[in-house]
């Protein structure tokens, strides 16, 4: 079977010219791998040390980054190698990460592989979450590189656990030693067969702690706010704003509402704006504004999300109320604030455990929305509590960090 997965990932090799004109993204995919080996070989001339994580996207190396800083500051003579599968991991961080080295994974084929480990040398290999790549895990046995999976789930309908996926559970016998965010994912690797496994937690919750650390002020968010109580709307689509626009435009609170839409996209920014009958002003149009005039700001921009939740006293945080998926509710929960999201969650377990712990709310309708906003704006201490529920969720379960460092420094 692993020579058939080897054959395939080949042919897509090959066919790498005709599948870039099919689409922008794999064009990008394909793209960003040409002359990855020499470039590897001159951001690696002088190798003294190398440590690499591997992530699939921005998510994962997002849960990486609290270990990635952890090594920087431990182990400040190795280069720090990450590495990601998809474009839009690369794309964003390739010349924005904590990295010393950031590269594509070379396509999975034990060519590849051999070729990729002689240029770079790491002293240990870390993945996250996901990613595992047969012949990587199989050369990096043969060259005795230790390997560890950070941040892992697992199900009994993946891969790993079926018949026909022996090939995959031998590379995911591979690894040293595999780190599991739950207790379900623990109990299924041991009955399968498993023995080095830990239950160390989610590495999110240490990285959306760290932001607290940091300094979230918005000068442009606080003369909007003033003193009025707010709510912010992240990462919204069309689904999530058509019902929030409704509320926003039937309310008669004083409270002041930040739209951060998960599509920047000038034609989506404008379809929003029109929709909302209350005076909105965008980000890219604040200089010279009265802010504090208006009652609707529209973060029509990225990377200010995380610090804008330190502004809300309510969160409402999109992707689930479509199927394009929930978006992060770990970031406003670590401001100690309520969220409220859509009905489609059942895939996202920390959701489900938040909400059973009171710190979320979930909604099917613009009534249920209206409900449930209306009473956390003028119940205040159900609001407070709700708040502290979250905040509770987060601060329970951070500390994975530590426990991947402390196997981690047996290794190196």
């Amino acid at each position: 079977m692993r020579q058939f997965y080897s054959l395939l990932i080949g042919l897509f090799q090959q066919i790498s010219p005709l599948l870039k004109l099919l689409n922008p993204k794999l064009k990008l995919f394909f793209e960003g791998r040409k002359n990855l080996f020499d470039k590897l070989k001159n951001d690696f001339a002088e190798n003294s040390g190398c440590i690499w994580i591997h992530a699939a996207s921005l998510g994962e190396y997002e849960q990486a980054v609290p270990i990635i800083e952890k090594l920087k500051i431990e182990y400040p003579n190795y280069k720090i190698l990450v590495t990601f599968f998809s474009p839009s991991g690369y794309e964003v961080k390739k010349n924005n990460s904590i990295a010393d080295v950031v590269s594509y994974l070379p396509l999975d084929t034990s060519k590849n592989a051999q070729k990729f480990l002689e240029i770079v040398q790491p002293k240990i290999a870390i993945f996250v979450k996901y990613e595992v790549w047969p012949n990587f895990m199989l050369q990096s046995k043969k060259y005795k590189i230790p390997s560890i999976l950070v941040s892992g789930v697992f199900r009994e309908n993946q891969l790993f656990f079926k018949p026909y996926g022996k090939f995959m559970r031998k590379a995911l016998q591979s690894f040293d030693h595999l780190f599991v965010q739950d207790k379900n994912s623990k109990k299924l690797l041991i009955e399968n067969g498993f023995q080095k496994v830990s239950l160390s937690g989610d590495t999110r919750f240490d990285r959306v702690t760290q932001q607290l650390n940091y300094n979230n002020e918005l000068d442009f968010l606080a003369e909007f706010k003033q003193d009025k109580k707010c709510m912010i709307c992240g990462s919204t689509w069309p689904e999530d704003e058509k019902i929030l626009a409704e509320y926003i435009n039937s309310t008669s609170e004083d409270i002041k509402f930040i739209i951060a839409p998960h599509q920047i996209h000038k034609d989506k920014i404008q379809s929003l704006q029109q929709s909302l009958k209350k005076p909105s002003i965008l980000y890219s149009e604040r200089i010279n504004q009265s802010l504090s005039s208006y009652q609707v700001f529209i973060l029509d921009t990225i990377g200010l999300l995380s610090k804008a939740y330190s502004y809300a006293e309510i969160a409402y945080v999109g992707g689930a109320m479509g199927k394009t998926g929930l978006h992060n509710i770990l970031e406003p929960a670590t401001f100690g604030i309520p969220i409220i999201i859509g009905k489609n969650f059942k895939k996202f377990p920390e959701a489900s455990q938040l909400q059973q712990e009171k710190g979320l709310f979930s909604i099917a309708s613009y009534s249920e929305l209206k409900k449930i906003i209306d009473e956390l704006i003028n119940n205040e201490s159900h609001r407070i509590q709700a708040g502290k529920n979250a905040k509770n969720f987060i601060v329970k379960r951070i500390g994975a960090t530590e426990k991947i460092m402390s196997y981690i420094r047996q290794k190196i």
